[in-house]
């Protein structure tokens, strides 16, 4: 058996049984109490821990504001103790510097920057390591950009492993949407040194997501599940620590490399875990080539057959987006990207040069906006080395680079860029004697690129060679040499090849003849990343033709459904001729979250239609079709976000107008909502905000840890007839009752909603709440029956 490493269990379980009070930081009962830490770690040794995580958890500057101790403080504390710990163990315990979630969302999701993230975590891991912290964990992440900016800060800042755990549900995405495909490629391509789940769940239900990871990485899989699932009712977790590490052992089976304990865990869980491993056999890993693929934080593209690049994200010849790049009308460029992945792309190309633009303010500007709209990958399109790094350092996932060419001075400068952000790549199969006329100048060229990319440590799957399409009517004979050079480095040297395939026919009248037919010989060759337009129906239809001849449409089933008359759901749009605002239109401009056009579209709505008509006949009906394709999970919680923010542009023009008009305000009621008295948690409690002002209602936010008596005093004061109360602890659980409680004796009429990850139907009837809402949008159907 390989040498399976026991990592530590719960830090807050501990903290609270010696004596932590709910709503406390943990970083500063630490602080105060460092030989309690101390004992928790030197515990945990003693049951066979390898590896113990500090006391970092919440160390971050965001969570710290307004203590009495700053990053630095914290974490050298923090890690005193665990050293103390070690010392007195006189073990070869490795430390990890602890690190979760900065408590903020990211943009499109909320309101932090990207860079703005990279720098708080940047503060935390080089205190880390100058404090002697062996391994940077960062642990309970659901969205893949806020765990990217912090593994960038890392690897750029630190020489210490990165290791990264994830939360997830049993539907096998995070809370965000993130898939596991998805943060498996996205982290290795990174980087990191391990990759695994902890916390949410129980390792029955994390079993799963361990073989689904093991597709899709070699890397090394952490495993650190809760005590099964929470019991709200007694505060406990359901399993004993005996079945837990039974449970646990089931890991060693599909080789796992750490393993430990989540919330509820405790130094008997790690000691029963530890003897459960020792007393089985079990094989040691074999290693099999993993799935690989370009993806965004939601979507998953393995290039196991042909696979779409819309190229309309590109102003060369297109004065209208050459405008919309220079006057930052981001909206217009999102616009055309959703128009592709609606029209069948895959991948997108992404090319922002023009003349007097800033290449890398726009390909920043131009790769967040993209990103928030569409799910589909995008491809970073530019010669510029500082452009496309700037593309990929933003991007939230594993990008395409397009493109670097077979001269050495250019694949020294881009492929370690390339790398670095674990992306894929194009190789264009010329050098700096220009374009070869031959076949087999381009194949050299190919292998060329192919060496000097496996030296850089790419791997052969990520090249991908552009054979180079000139145009027919200038230089005939190229089609053959193009289309022979893509069979031979299809086939023998087993690469990717890419082509922009309209190219073919640049100069000659009825060009569609001539660029499909190229196309469909391309993929006979072996063309499988063809770059077109994708809103060209001929275009499509010739490749959705040729997977069903060349095997690749299984029983034919993408062909039936493109030429069947039932569209997908999501593509229902009626979008009418003479520029009539109808109710369609505003629903899919919500859908897509383009603010811009939904103003625009309410503006023009207001000129003949009453304000509360709009709202009620417009904008409502359009979020309850969002949210109805949020709950099949047609689409995720970006999106959600996303139109949310696009309904409130129009939300806000018609409040402007009642306001000018000196009419009463169009709120449909308030709404109290806040996290309880010692539960610090708010992301859950923030979006519900988010999503209920965008239906009319005006929220009353008291924030996050609050008092019962100010939400007492709110509700009698406001005159509120509904609240919504959010928790993620368990140990918090009893002050959302006593919260309830409470507000009974104050009105007859108010009614109160629970929510939060370690609630359940059962202990919120239990409890005295009126509702449960197990997500965002149920809160919405909860609002509607009780205010309308």
């Amino acid at each position: 058996m390989h040498n399976l490493l026991i990592l530590d269990g719960a830090m807050g379980t501990m903290l609270q049984a010696a004596g932590m009070k709910a709503g406390e930081h943990p970083e500063v009962f630490g602080f105060d109490n460092p030989d309690i830490v101390k004992n928790i770690h030197l515990k945990y040794i003693e049951s066979g821990s390898n590896v113990i995580y500090t006391n970092t958890f919440g160390a971050n500057a965001h969570k710290l504001e307004g203590c009495k101790i700053d990053v630095d403080t914290a974490v050298k504390t923090a890690i005193s103790s665990a050293k103390e710990a070690v010392a007195e163990s006189k073990r070869d315990v490795k430390i990890a510097l602890d690190i979760g979630p900065i408590g903020e969302l990211l943009e499109p999701l909320g309101v932090l920057r990207f860079e703005d993230a990279y720098e708080i975590y940047k503060e935390m891991v080089t205190a880390g390591e100058k404090y002697g912290a062996d391994i940077i964990i960062f642990e309970t992440f659901t969205d893949l950009y806020d765990v990217r900016a912090g593994v960038l800060a890392a690897k750029e800042n630190t020489k210490l492993p990165v290791w990264v755990t994830m939360t997830y549900e049993t539907t096998g995405r995070t809370f965000t949407g993130t898939k596991i495909e998805s943060m498996a490629v996205t982290l290795e391509g990174l980087g990191v040194d391990a990759v695994g789940f902890n916390c949410s769940l129980g390792p029955k239900e994390i079993l799963p997501l361990a073989k689904k990871l093991k597709e899709w990485t070699n890397l090394s899989i952490i495993i650190k599940p809760n005590a099964g699932l929470p019991n709200p009712s007694t505060g406990e977790y359901d399993l004993l620590a005996s079945d837990f590490a039974d449970l646990m052992a089931d890991f060693g089976e599909i080789g796992i490399d750490y393993a430990g304990g989540c919330c509820g865990t405790s130094p008997e869980f790690i000691s029963e875990l530890k003897s459960a491993f020792e007393s089985r056999e079990f094989p040691e890993i074999k290693y099999t080539k993993a799935k690989t693929g370009i993806c965004s934080g939601n979507e998953m593209v393995e290039i196991n057959g042909v696979r779409v690049v819309g190229e309309r994200l590109n102003p060369t010849g297109k004065k209208r987006f050459q405008e919309a790049l220079l006057n930052h009308e981001m909206e217009y460029i999102c616009k055309v990207a959703i128009e592709e992945e609606e029209s069948g792309a895959d991948i997108l190309d992404i090319n922002v040069g023009v003349p007097g633009g800033d290449e890398v303010a726009l390909m920043i500007e131009a790769v967040k906006a993209v990103q928030s709209v569409v799910n589909i990958p995008l491809q970073i399109d530019s010669s510029n080395p500082e452009a496309i790094e700037a593309g990929l350092r933003v991007y939230n996932g594993r990008a395409i680079v397009n493109s670097v060419n077979a001269e050495d001075e250019r694949l020294d400068l881009i492929l370690p860029i390339v790398k670095k952000y674990g992306a894929a790549v194009i190789g264009l199969a010329l050098n700096e004697n220009g374009i070869p006329t031959t076949a087999q100048e381009r194949f050299d060229n190919a292998k060329h690129i192919l060496k000097k990319a496996l030296e850089y440590g790419l791997k052969k799957e990520d090249v991908i060679i552009d054979c180079l399409t000139l145009t027919v009517s200038a230089q005939q004979d190229q089609a053959r040499e193009t289309l022979e050079a893509v069979r031979r480095v299809t086939n023998e040297l087993g690469l990717h090849t890419t082509l922009g395939v309209s190219n073919i026919s640049f100069g000659l009248p009825a060009r569609s003849h001539i660029t499909e037919n190229f196309l469909i010989q391309a993929m006979y060759a072996g063309l499988d990343l063809p770059i077109v337009n994708p809103n060209i129906e001929g275009i499509m239809n010739a490749i959705y033709s040729f997977k069903v001849l060349s095997g690749e449409d299984k029983d034919s089933v993408k062909y039936i459904e493109r030429f069947a008359t039932v569209k997908a759901e999501t593509k229902v749009v009626a979008v009418s001729n003479n520029g009539e605002v109808t109710k369609e239109v505003v629903q899919d401009a919500i859908l897509k979250g383009l603010k811009e056009e939904t103003y625009n579209n309410a503006k023009k709505l207001l000129e003949d239609h009453g304000e509360l008509e709009i709202i009620n006949e417009y904008l409502i009906p359009a979020l309850d079709t969002v949210g109805d394709l949020y709950e099949k999970q047609v689409i995720f919680l970006p999106q959600l976000i996303n139109a949310a923010n696009a309904a409130s542009s129009a939300f806000e023009l018609i409040k402007e107008r009642i306001a000018n008009k000196g009419e009463h305000n169009v709120s449909k009621g308030k709404i109290v909502v806040c996290t309880v008295k010692g539960d610090i948690h708010d992301i859950g409690k923030n979006i519900v905000k988010v999503i209920l002002e965008n239906y009319g209602y005006r929220m009353i936010d008291l924030g996050r840890d609050v008092d019962i008596k100010n939400v007492v005093d709110t509700v009698v004061r406001e005159n509120v007839k509904l609240v919504g109360l959010s928790a993620l602890m368990t140990t918090t659980l009893p002050a959302m009752k006593k919260t309830i409680e409470e507000i009974r004796k104050v009105s007859d009429d108010c009614k109160v909603w629970v929510g939060g990850a370690v609630l359940t139907k059962e202990y919120a009837d239990e409890m005295g709440a009126d509702f449960y809402a197990p997500d965002a949008r149920s809160s919405v159907d909860i609002a509607k029956t009780v205010l309308g």
